[in-house]
C-alpha cells in the first residue's frame, strides 16, 4: 500500500473534524462572543448544510480541472477559512469562516477519494478509499474530544489554531508528494438526483437523514447535558466523550461485520430498535455513573454501526448505481447532522437540554418506519444506461 494514502487520511480527518469539534466547546464561545448556547450550535448547522448541500454541486463545477492542483487551491480556501475563525472578533466574522471552511471542505473529502485510488496498484483501490473513508468518520466522532481537551486548555480557539497548522502542512504534503491527476467524467447533478424518485431509495436515505438527526439533536449539545445531569465537568466530560469516540469508530467495523453475517436489512432494523430504546433510556441512567458510561459506549457504537449496513443495502438495492448511492447518503448523513443540531438548539432555548433525548429518540423511531417502507417497498430500482458502471 502506498503510504501517501494515509496522508490523504490524515488530511481527510483534519477537514472532518473541524464540522463538529464546536460541539465541546460551545459555552466557551457562547460565553466570549456574547451568544446564547443554541445560537453558538447554529455553527454545527450551517457547517453540516453547506457539506451536504456543497459536495455534489462543487465536484461537478469543477469536473474539468486537474486534480491536484484543485486540490491545493481548496486547502488553501481552507486554511483562509480557518485563519478567519482564529481571529473572529464577533459572531458574524466566526459564521462566516465557518461557511469558508465547510464549502471548501465539503470538494476536499470528496478530492481525498478521488487521489486515493490513483496512486495505488488496482488491486489496492478499494482499500485505499476504505483508509480514507476511515478518516473521515474518526474526525467525526474523534474531533469533539480533541477540541475539548485544546479548548480547556488554551481557549475555544486553540483547536482552530491546531487545524489552521496541520492545513498548512497539509498544502506542503500535497504539493512535494502528489502528482498530477487528470478529472474523470463527472455524474450530471440531475441523474443523481434522478435516482431519489424510486421509494426504496428515497426513504432509505430518509432513514439515514433521520437516525442521525436524532443522534446528533443530543450529540451536538452532550456538554451541557452531561453538566446539567450529571454535574460532571473537566476531565470526565473529556473521558466520556474519548470513551463514546472510540465506541463510535469500532462501531462501523461492528457494524459492517454484522451486516455481512446477518444481512443488512436485519442489521439495520436491530441496530435502529436498540438505538431508539439506549436513546429514551439515557436520561434514566446519568446518575449511575458505571451504567450510564455503558449506555454511552452503546449510543456511540450504535451511531455509526447503521451507515456500512445501510451503504451495504444501497448497494444491494441499485447496484449500478451505487456510486451515485453512496455520495447522496453522505449528504443525507450531513443533512441530519445539520438540521439534528438545528433542532437540538430550539428544545434548548424553548425546554430544557434533558429533552434533546426524546426529541432524538423520536426522530431515531421515525427511522425505523422510514427503513421499514423502503425495504417492504416492491418497486424495482431502474438503473440509468448513463451511468458509469464500477
Amino acid at each position: 500500500m502506498d503510504k501517501r494514502v494515509y496522508f490523504l487520511m490524515t488530511i481527510s480527518f483534519v477537514i472532518g473534524m473541524v464540522e463538529l469539534i464546536i460541539s465541546g466547546i460551545l459555552d466557551l464561545i457562547a460565553e466570549d462572543l456574547g451568544v446564547s448556547l443554541a445560537k453558538a450550535g447554529y455553527l454545527i448547522t450551517v457547517f453540516a448544510f453547506i457539506f451536504a448541500v456543497a459536495s455534489p454541486v462543487l465536484l461537478i463545477a469543477t469536473a474539468k480541472i486537474e486534480r491536484k492542483r484543485l486540490t491545493i487551491v481548496s486547502l488553501f480556501i481552507f486554511l483562509f477559512g480557518n485563519i478567519v475563525t482564529v481571529f473572529s472578533p464577533n459572531y458574524t466574522i466566526l459564521f462566516i469562516g465557518r461557511i469558508i471552511t465547510a464549502t471548501s471542505g465539503a470538494l476536499l473529502i470528496i478530492l481525498c477519494l478521488v487521489l486515493a485510488p490513483t496512486i495505488v496498484e488496482p488491486k489496492y483501490r478499494a482499500r485505499a478509499i476504505g483508509i480514507v473513508s476511515m478518516g473521515v468518520s474518526g474526525s467525526l466522532v474523534l474531533g469533539i474530544p480533541i477540541g475539548l481537551t485544546i479548548g480547556n486548555a488554551f481557549g475555544w480557539r486553540g483547536p482552530f489554531v491546531m487545524i489552521t497548522v496541520l492545513t498548512a502542512i497539509s498544502i506542503i504534503g500535497i504539493f512535494f508528494m502528489m502528482d498530477k491527476v487528470e478529472p474523470k467524467p463527472q455524474v450530471p447533478l440531475r441523474e443523481q438526483l434522478a435516482t431519489l424518485k424510486n421509494k426504496k431509495i428515497v426513504f432509505a436515505q430518509l432513514t439515514t437523514f433521520l437516525y442521525m438527526a436524532g443522534h446528533t439533536a443530543l450529540y451536538a449539545y452532550l456538554k451541557p447535558f452531561l453538566q446539567e445531569t450529571t454535574g460532571l465537568e473537566g476531565t470526565w466530560v473529556s473521558i466520556i466523550y474519548f470513551v463514546f469516540g472510540i465506541a463510535a469508530v469500532s462501531g462501523g467495523g461492528i457494524g459492517g461485520t454484522l451486516a455481512d453475517l446477518f444481512g443488512s436489512k436485519r442489521t439495520i432494523l436491530i441496530s435502529i430498535i436498540i438505538f431508539t430504546v439506549v436513546m429514551f433510556a439515557i436520561p434514566y441512567t446519568t446518575t449511575y455513573l458505571v451504567i450510564f458510561l455503558t449506555m454511552v459506549v452503546i449510543w456511540g457504537m450504535l451511531s455509526w454501526a447503521i451507515s456500512p449496513a445501510m451503504q451495504s443495502y444501497l448497494i444491494e438495492t441499485a447496484p449500478k448505481t451505487s456510486d451515485i448511492q453512496q455520495s447522496l447518503n453522505n449528504s443525507s448523513l450531513h443533512f441530519g447532522v445539520a438540521i439534528g443540531s438545528l433542532i437540538g438548539g430550539v428544545v434548548i432555548e424553548q425546554t430544557s437540554v434533558e429533552q434533546t433525548t426524546v426529541i432524538g429518540g423520536i426522530l431515531i423511531l421515525a427511522s425505523l418506519v422510514t427503513s421499514l417502507i423502503s425495504m417492504r417497498s416492491q418497486e424495482k430500482v431502474e438503473d440509468r444506461s448513463t451511468v458509469p458502471q464500477t
